[in-house]
């Protein structure tokens, strides 16, 4: 329990703290911002991708999930899927420069209902993550590592927020995104559901997880470092092989 209230501490405190890091919205993209999604790419990879292949099994236990008790690779596709759907929707509504809207190097201004949006996906993507970390049946050390790719991830998802939203998110935005993952944990530790069900989850928030860090990585304008990203992913790949 104590590494848990230690590990959603550390999650919550990532939120509260990353708008402050003004220097990351520069242009070029920050190096820090490249080496958190390298390294959230490779524990995806490495860590969650590998525990699929244990939820298909424990998906096929179940008599209600048999229609996809071999496919839990495809409920990732759905997390995907269903990410860039909604940041589809998002980008399709925002106003562009040309529409009276400033941007500069802090980024941009957008609408209030925008924001909501925005925040509202990103507050149950939140809550998903606070309630799996009580199920994870992990030793010290995988902790940390969910708990430090997590926390580099949240970091590239806030200068997203940032860039687009910045006064309101200053405002509102992070604290209601830290105050989720702990109303999530809250949630699994008076809720608890099967095994199957916790799998499922569990490969939506990789497909949500890639689709993310993707989509801040690969946009030209954001002129991202690409050796950075290969940096991060390689060290915490070679981190999480090793250990």
């Amino acid at each position: 329990m104590l590494l848990q209230i230690l590990s959603i501490s550390i999650l919550m405190l990532s939120h509260i703290y990353a708008g402050k890091l003004r220097y990351l919205s520069h242009i070029p993209r920050s190096a820090w911002l490249s080496l958190g999604g390298g390294i959230s790419v490779s524990y995806v990879f490495l860590h969650i991708f590998p525990e699929l292949e244990q939820a298909q099994q424990h998906l096929a236990e179940q008599a209600a999930l048999a229609f996809i008790e071999s496919h839990a690779y495809l409920v990732a596709l759905l997390g995907l899927v269903l990410f860039y759907g909604l940041e589809h929707k998002i980008k399709t509504r925002e106003p562009q420069p040309s529409e009276g809207k400033s941007k500069g190097v802090s980024g941009t201004q957008t609408g209030i209902s925008l924001f909501w949006l925005h925040i509202g996906s990103f507050s149950l993507y939140n809550a998903l993550i606070g309630y799996l970390l009580v199920y994870r049946d992990s030793t010290v050390l995988e902790t940390l590592f969910f708990v430090v790719a997590m926390a580099f991830h949240f970091l590239m998802n806030d200068h997203s927020l940032y860039y687009h939203h910045r006064d309101a998110y200053l405002r509102y935005g992070r604290w209601i995104l830290s105050l989720f993952i702990g109303l999530g944990w809250v949630v699994g530790l008076s809720f608890q559901i099967s095994e199957a069900a916790t799998s499922v989850l569990f490969a939506f928030l990789a497909g949500g997880i890639i689709l993310n860090v993707l989509k801040e990585e690969l946009p030209e304008e954001r002129q991202s470092r690409v050796w950075p990203f290969a940096l991060g992913a390689t060290l915490y790949s070679v981190l999480l092989l090793t250990s």
